[in-house]
C-alpha cells in the first residue's frame, strides 16, 4: 500500500521542463540567434508598417498635409465603389484560372520530368530556367508574343488559316492572356512537384502492382494520395500570390482594356501612388488581406476531404 501511495503521489506531481543536455542548450542559443535578425527585420520593416497601415485606413491622408482621421469612412466608400468589385473580380478570375492551370500543367511537367531517361537532368534545367527571369524581362517578352499582328502565337494560328485574337487589346481575351502567360512560371512549382514525386514510397507501387493495379490506377490511388500536401501547399501559396499580382499586369496591360485586367494590387497602387489616397489605399489593402485569409481558411476547411498525409489513420 506505501508503495503505491508513493507511486501515486510521484504520478500526480506535475512534470516540470525537461533538463536540456549541453549540446541541446547549445543548439537552441544557435536558434534564437540565427532567427534574431529575420526577428529584427521583421519588427522594423513589416510588423510597423503593418500596422501604420491600419491606422492610416481610418484617415484621410494624401501625404501632403497631416492624416485626417475619418473613422470608417474609407470602408464605407469603398462599399459604393464599382472598381473595388471590378478589381476583385479580375483578381478571382485570374487566380482561379492561372492556379488551376499552372497546378495541372506543373504536376505532368513534373511527371513527365520523373522519369529515368537520358539527359533527364538537362530537361529539368530547361524547365526549370523560365521561372527565375525577371517579371520585368517576362512582361516585354510576352507582349511581343501575344502581340495581335507579329505575335508568335497569332503567326502560328494564321499558318492554320486561323486569325488571332487581340489577346491584350480585346477585353475579352485580356485575362485568358495573362493567365496563359503565367504559365511561364510553372517551372517553380514543377520543382516542388519533383521533389514530392521522388519521395513517395517505392513499396505502395509495389503492393498496388500485386494487386493487379495498372498504370491509371497507380496513378490515382498511390500518386495523387500521395502528392496531395504538394498539390495543397501549392495551390495555398499560388493562390496568394496571384491575389497580389502587380508588376506584369503594369507593365503588359495598365488594367486595361476598359479595366478588363485592373488586378486588385493594380488597383491600390492607383489610389495610393496616382491619386494619393493613402487612407483608402490602406483600406483596400486590408480588405485584400481579408479575403485572402477568408479564402486561405476555407482551403483549409475543405483540405480535410481529400488531404492525405503518411502515417495518419485512415479517415
Amino acid at each position: 500500500m506505501a508503495v503505491q501511495e508513493s507511486v501515486g503521489r510521484a504520478a500526480a506531481k506535475p512534470m516540470g521542463k525537461p533538463k536540456l543536455g549541453k549540446l541541446a542548450r547549445r543548439e537552441e542559443r544557435e536558434f534564437y540567434l540565427f532567427i534574431s535578425l529575420w526577428i529584427i527585420g521583421f519588427i522594423a520593416f513589416d510588423a510597423g508598417p503593418i500596422l501604420a497601415s491600419f491606422a492610416i485606413s481610418f484617415t484621410n491622408w494624401s501625404m501632403m498635409t497631416p492624416p485626417n482621421w475619418t473613422g470608417l469612412q474609407n470602408y464605407q466608400r469603398l462599399i459604393a465603389d464599382p472598381l473595388f468589385y471590378t478589381a476583385m473580380w479580375n483578381s478571382l478570375y485570374f487566380g482561379v484560372g492561372s492556379v488551376g492551370l499552372g497546378l495541372i500543367v506543373s504536376f505532368l511537367l513534373a511527371l513527365l520530368l520523373n522519369q529515368k531517361v537520358l539527359g533527364i537532368s538537362v530537361f529539368r534545367t530547361i524547365f526549370y530556367l523560365p521561372s527565375v527571369v525577371s517579371g520585368i524581362a517576362v512582361a516585354i517578352l510576352w507582349i511581343m508574343i501575344l502581340h495581335q499582328d507579329f505575335g508568335l502565337i497569332n503567326t502560328v494560328l494564321s499558318w492554320f488559316g486561323i486569325k488571332g485574337p487581340g489577346w491584350l487589346v480585346q477585353p475579352q481575351w485580356a485575362k485568358p492572356a495573362l493567365i496563359l502567360m503565367s504559365l511561364w512560371g510553372a517551372g517553380g512549382s514543377m520543382v516542388i512537384y519533383l521533389a514530392g514525386l521522388q519521395s513517395v514510397p517505392q513499396h505502395l507501387y509495389e503492393a498496388a502492382s500485386i494487386d493487379g493495379a495498372g498504370p491509371w490506377m497507380k496513378f490515382w490511388h498511390v500518386t495523387v494520395p500521395m502528392m496531395s500536401p504538394v498539390i495543397f501547399y501549392n495551390l495555398i501559396v499560388g493562390f496568394i500570390a496571384s491575389l497580389q499580382g502587380f508588376v506584369l499586369v503594369l507593365i503588359m496591360t495598365n488594367g486595361g482594356p476598359a479595366n478588363a485586367t485592373l488586378m486588385f494590387g493594380l488597383y491600390i497602387y492607383r489610389v495610393a501612388f496616382q491619386f494619393f489616397q493613402m487612407g483608402y489605399a490602406s483600406a483596400l489593402a486590408w480588405i485584400l488581406l481579408v479575403v485572402i485569409m477568408a479564402i486561405t481558411a476555407l482551403q483549409f476547411l475543405g483540405a480535410k476531404y481529400w488531404v492525405f498525409y503518411e502515417g495518419e489513420a485512415a479517415r
